[in-house]
């Protein structure tokens, strides 16, 4: 693994609905790590709720739940499961995995990206899907009852995710066998994990999801990591065995030195942590943020480390920095000042822990 000290990244969507400013913007604030952007202004089919779906049994754009009860679905549930039971034991052509792209129907920017890669050949590039907790708590059977608590559909959106994420690490190979691909797991509904809406959920049950994904993410040669931007048990994407964790660190921060113990030893084997310092969630904090408050935001987050006793050098040498999540409910203003302070942090981070 290529040195990742302090680089920066950035979270999922965008605001913008010009697709060459969106790219612009990507080339120019995180060369060193390229992704496509979710154009969420531009189509409901760019949302990460929809975005992963296509190609899904049960899953169709025009009713508001999961259909298991149409004429091919034991037709479709069985490709599915041997088109992936080829792909991941290996026995599968690499065109079988095209299947489960994503089309340009439900991603403008992803052919634009790839060929950025081909361009700049980066030694990183980013991709995400939505998590399969995330995806299995939102879509609802007939009945109104989530995905997460039918074993059958929650098979498939796990095998469903976990192929597009495999496509994604083909095509950055393809485009540039030298680029590591990064593949991110957004998981925002792990925050609710262990409240009174998921309480018979158990903790076993979310965790064989996420490392299902991780696992296959990281045998194809990529790096697998989890994005979480409200409070949650730590531990969960830690003991899922994926290599980057990223948080909210500009609100939440000291939610996870809270599980310091689990962050040293997910360090010393050689994870990584995605500070989200700058606030895209919170619009007033950004619009008067500068870089010093951003850069003094992960000097806070980290000390909250460092006071339960890990090692400095450890942390920065295995931290990145990020925005808290995605910009694509902020102005294209906003979002184009929020990619311009991650940068500027990063640079300045790298600049002042050169010899550590």
């Amino acid at each position: 693994m290529y040195n990742l000290k302090l680089e920066s990244v950035a979270i999922g969507s965008l605001p913008h609905t010009n697709l060459n400013d969106a790219m612009s913007l990507v080339v120019d604030t995180f060369s060193n790590i390229p992704f496509w952007p979710q154009m969420v202004k531009l189509s409901k089919n760019e949302d990460m709720i929809i975005q992963f779906t296509e190609k899904m049994p049960s899953f169709f754009a025009d009713k508001s739940f999961l259909d298991v009860e149409y004429d091919s679905f034991y037709e479709d549930l069985e490709e599915l499961f041997i088109d992936y039971e080829s792909v991941i034991a290996g026995d599968a052509e690499n065109s079988l995995v095209d299947k489960y792209k994503i089309s340009a129907e439900y991603s403008v920017a992803f052919g634009r990206f790839i060929e950025i890669i081909k361009t700049i050949r980066p030694k990183y590039a980013k991709g995400q899907i939505v998590g399969p907790f995330t995806l299995a708590t939102t879509l609802v059977d007939k009945d109104g009852k989530c995905a997460i608590y039918d074993d059958t559909l929650k098979d498939i959106i796990t095998k469903t995710l976990t192929l597009k994420a495999l496509w994604q690490i083909k095509e950055i190979k393809s485009a540039c066998e030298d680029t590591v691909p990064i593949i991110f797991i957004d998981e925002p509904s792990i925050s609710q994990l262990g409240t009174s809406a998921f309480v018979t959920i158990s903790e076993n049950e979310v965790l064989c999801m996420l490392k299902t994904v991780s696992d296959a993410i990281k045998h194809a040669g990529a790096i697998s990591a989890i994005h979480c931007c409200g409070k949650c048990d730590w531990k969960v994407p830690m003991m899922s065995g994926v290599n980057m964790i990223n948080l909210d660190a500009y609100c939440y921060a000291q939610n996870l030195s809270i599980y310091y113990k689990e962050v040293q030893k997910f360090l010393e084997n050689g994870g990584k942590i995605v500070w989200g310092v700058v606030p895209t969630l919170d619009k007033p904090a950004l619009e008067s943020a500068e870089t010093e408050i951003i850069e003094e935001c992960f000097y806070k987050a980290i000390k909250y480390l460092t006071n339960k006793g890990i090692n400095e050098k450890l942390i920065i040498e295995n931290s990145l920095i990020s925005t808290s999540c995605g910009a694509g409910s902020l102005s294209v203003e906003l979002a184009q000042k929020a990619f311009r302070l991650t940068k500027e942090v990063s640079d300045r981070l790298k600049e002042r822990y050169n010899d550590i």
